[in-house]
Protein backbone atom coordinates (compact mmCIF):
# COMPACT_ATOMS: atom_id res chain seq x y z
CA UNK A 1 0.00 0.00 0.00
CA UNK A 2 1.20 3.44 -0.71
CA UNK A 3 1.09 6.09 1.74
CA UNK A 4 0.15 9.11 -0.12
CA UNK A 5 -0.70 12.51 1.31
CA UNK A 6 -4.22 11.46 0.70
CA UNK A 7 -3.87 8.25 3.08
CA UNK A 8 -1.56 9.74 5.68
CA UNK A 9 -4.28 12.69 6.02
CA UNK A 10 -6.92 9.73 6.73
CA UNK A 11 -5.00 7.56 8.40
CA UNK A 12 -3.91 11.29 10.80
CA UNK A 13 -7.62 11.82 11.57
CA UNK A 14 -8.44 8.64 12.37
CA UNK A 15 -5.78 7.92 15.08
CA UNK A 16 -5.79 11.80 16.44
CA UNK A 17 -8.79 13.29 17.57
CA UNK A 18 -7.34 16.45 19.31
CA UNK A 19 -8.05 19.38 16.86
CA UNK A 20 -4.71 21.17 18.07
CA UNK A 21 -2.66 18.02 17.64
CA UNK A 22 -4.13 17.64 14.19
CA UNK A 23 -3.50 21.45 13.66
CA UNK A 24 0.47 20.92 14.51
CA UNK A 25 0.45 17.82 12.30
CA UNK A 26 -0.56 20.22 9.19
CA UNK A 27 1.52 22.81 10.51
CA UNK A 28 4.46 20.91 10.05
CA UNK A 29 3.12 19.40 7.00
CA UNK A 30 3.16 23.29 5.30
CA UNK A 31 6.91 23.85 6.53
CA UNK A 32 8.45 20.23 5.33
CA UNK A 33 6.22 20.29 1.79
CA UNK A 34 7.84 23.65 1.57
CA UNK A 35 11.14 22.27 2.02
CA UNK A 36 10.28 19.40 -0.32
CA UNK A 37 9.20 22.17 -3.02
CA UNK A 38 12.29 24.29 -2.84
CA UNK A 39 14.61 21.31 -2.76
CA UNK A 40 12.79 19.45 -5.81
CA UNK A 41 11.88 16.48 -3.64
CA UNK A 42 9.30 14.48 -3.31
CA UNK A 43 6.41 16.47 -2.11
CA UNK A 44 3.63 13.80 -1.44
CA UNK A 45 6.20 11.24 0.18
CA UNK A 46 7.62 14.56 2.87
CA UNK A 47 3.88 15.71 3.19
CA UNK A 48 2.83 12.15 4.23
CA UNK A 49 5.66 11.88 6.74
CA UNK A 50 4.68 15.24 8.33
CA UNK A 51 1.61 14.04 8.58
CA UNK A 52 2.14 10.94 10.55
CA UNK A 53 5.22 12.28 12.45
CA UNK A 54 2.91 12.50 15.91
CA UNK A 55 -0.55 10.74 14.72
CA UNK A 56 0.20 8.07 17.32
CA UNK A 57 0.74 10.40 19.89
CA UNK A 58 -2.61 10.64 21.58
CA UNK A 59 -3.44 6.80 21.97
CA UNK A 60 0.32 5.85 22.98
CA UNK A 61 1.51 9.30 24.62
CA UNK A 62 4.47 7.60 26.75
CA UNK A 63 7.91 7.02 25.78
CA UNK A 64 9.78 4.26 25.28
CA UNK A 65 8.74 0.77 23.71
CA UNK A 66 5.00 0.25 23.26
CA UNK A 67 4.57 4.22 22.52
CA UNK A 68 5.33 7.31 20.68
CA UNK A 69 6.62 6.96 18.06
CA UNK A 70 7.43 3.10 18.17
CA UNK A 71 3.61 2.14 17.54
CA UNK A 72 2.78 4.41 14.95
CA UNK A 73 5.58 3.46 13.09
CA UNK A 74 5.07 0.08 13.13
CA UNK A 75 1.90 0.14 11.99
CA UNK A 76 3.33 1.99 9.27
CA UNK A 77 5.42 -0.83 8.53
CA UNK A 78 2.83 -2.89 8.29
CA UNK A 79 1.21 -0.80 5.91
CA UNK A 80 4.28 -1.15 3.44
CA UNK A 81 5.23 2.36 4.21
CA UNK A 82 8.61 3.38 2.85
CA UNK A 83 12.08 3.13 4.62
CA UNK A 84 12.74 6.77 4.46
CA UNK A 85 9.36 7.57 6.03
CA UNK A 86 9.44 5.75 8.84
CA UNK A 87 13.34 6.55 9.90
CA UNK A 88 12.31 10.19 9.66
CA UNK A 89 9.64 9.63 12.05
CA UNK A 90 11.64 7.78 14.48
CA UNK A 91 14.66 10.29 14.25
CA UNK A 92 12.51 13.32 14.72
CA UNK A 93 11.75 12.26 18.44
CA UNK A 94 15.83 12.01 20.25
CA UNK A 95 14.32 9.31 23.04
CA UNK A 96 14.60 6.83 20.32
CA UNK A 97 18.32 6.69 19.72
CA UNK A 98 17.47 6.60 15.78
CA UNK A 99 19.92 8.86 14.08
CA UNK A 100 18.74 11.45 11.87
CA UNK A 101 20.69 10.79 8.57
CA UNK A 102 18.29 11.84 5.41
CA UNK A 103 17.19 15.37 4.61
CA UNK A 104 13.65 14.34 5.13
CA UNK A 105 14.37 13.32 8.62
CA UNK A 106 16.98 16.36 9.05
CA UNK A 107 13.78 19.02 7.51
CA UNK A 108 11.19 17.43 9.80
CA UNK A 109 12.98 17.25 13.34
CA UNK A 110 14.35 21.13 12.29
CA UNK A 111 10.64 22.48 11.12
CA UNK A 112 8.37 20.17 14.32
CA UNK A 113 9.27 22.81 17.73
CA UNK A 114 9.59 25.93 15.33
CA UNK A 115 5.75 25.38 14.37
CA UNK A 116 4.61 25.36 17.90
CA UNK A 117 6.66 28.41 18.68
CA UNK A 118 4.87 30.33 15.90
CA UNK A 119 1.24 28.63 16.29
CA UNK A 120 1.55 29.92 19.94
CA UNK A 121 2.85 33.38 18.73
CA UNK A 122 -0.63 33.81 16.36
CA UNK A 123 -2.91 32.44 18.73
CA UNK A 124 -1.86 35.07 21.65
CA UNK A 125 -2.71 37.94 18.75
CA UNK A 126 -5.95 39.54 19.23
CA UNK A 127 -7.08 38.94 15.68
CA UNK A 128 -5.65 35.40 16.02
CA UNK A 129 -3.99 36.28 12.29
CA UNK A 130 -0.43 34.85 11.48
CA UNK A 131 -0.75 37.65 8.56
CA UNK A 132 1.17 40.32 9.68
CA UNK A 133 3.55 38.23 12.38
CA UNK A 134 6.93 39.40 11.64
CA UNK A 135 9.95 37.22 12.59
CA UNK A 136 11.19 40.25 15.00
CA UNK A 137 8.18 39.25 16.75
CA UNK A 138 9.21 35.71 16.84
CA UNK A 139 13.12 36.07 18.30
CA UNK A 140 11.96 38.00 21.11
CA UNK A 141 9.29 35.25 22.14
CA UNK A 142 11.95 32.71 21.78
CA UNK A 143 13.80 34.59 24.29
CA UNK A 144 11.48 35.27 26.88
CA UNK A 145 11.61 31.41 28.60
CA UNK A 146 7.92 31.62 29.89
CA UNK A 147 6.09 31.99 26.64
CA UNK A 148 5.59 28.57 25.59
CA UNK A 149 7.39 26.48 28.16
CA UNK A 150 6.90 23.49 25.94
CA UNK A 151 8.92 24.52 22.74
CA UNK A 152 12.52 23.50 23.26
CA UNK A 153 14.08 26.01 21.77
CA UNK A 154 17.40 23.54 22.33
CA UNK A 155 15.84 21.79 19.64
CA UNK A 156 14.33 24.41 17.31
CA UNK A 157 18.55 25.76 17.17
CA UNK A 158 19.53 22.18 16.84
CA UNK A 159 17.48 21.63 14.07
CA UNK A 160 18.43 24.60 12.01
CA UNK A 161 21.98 23.36 12.87
CA UNK A 162 21.61 19.92 11.54
CA UNK A 163 20.09 21.11 8.75
CA UNK A 164 22.74 23.66 8.01
CA UNK A 165 21.11 26.96 7.81
CA UNK A 166 20.73 30.26 9.89
CA UNK A 167 18.75 29.86 12.52
CA UNK A 168 16.58 32.60 11.70
CA UNK A 169 16.44 31.85 7.85
CA UNK A 170 14.96 29.05 8.80
CA UNK A 171 12.38 30.24 11.32
CA UNK A 172 11.27 33.11 8.27
CA UNK A 173 11.00 30.05 5.86
CA UNK A 174 8.97 28.27 8.35
CA UNK A 175 6.60 31.32 9.21
CA UNK A 176 5.98 32.14 5.42
CA UNK A 177 5.13 28.38 4.45
CA UNK A 178 2.13 28.52 7.39
CA UNK A 179 1.07 31.92 6.24
CA UNK A 180 0.67 30.40 2.56
CA UNK A 181 -1.72 27.70 4.46
CA UNK A 182 -2.99 30.24 7.06
CA UNK A 183 -6.64 29.25 6.33
CA UNK A 184 -6.58 25.80 6.22
CA UNK A 185 -4.25 25.49 9.33
CA UNK A 186 -6.56 27.92 11.38
CA UNK A 187 -4.36 30.79 11.58
CA UNK A 188 -6.04 33.09 9.27
CA UNK A 189 -8.31 35.14 12.67
CA UNK A 190 -11.49 33.47 11.56
CA UNK A 191 -11.51 32.08 14.74
CA UNK A 192 -11.89 35.49 16.53
CA UNK A 193 -13.80 36.59 13.93
CA UNK A 194 -16.40 34.31 14.40
CA UNK A 195 -16.99 34.81 17.94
Amino acid sequence: MCIDRATAHALMTEWTASESLRGHMLAVEAAVAAYAEREGEDVDLWSATALLHDYDYERYPHLGEGGHPFVGVAHLRSLGAPDLMCEAILGHADHTGVPRTSRLAKVLYACDEVTGLITAAVLVRPEKSIEGLELKSLKKKFKDKAFARGVSRDDVRRGAEELGVDLWDHVQFVLDAMKARAEALGLDGSSARGR
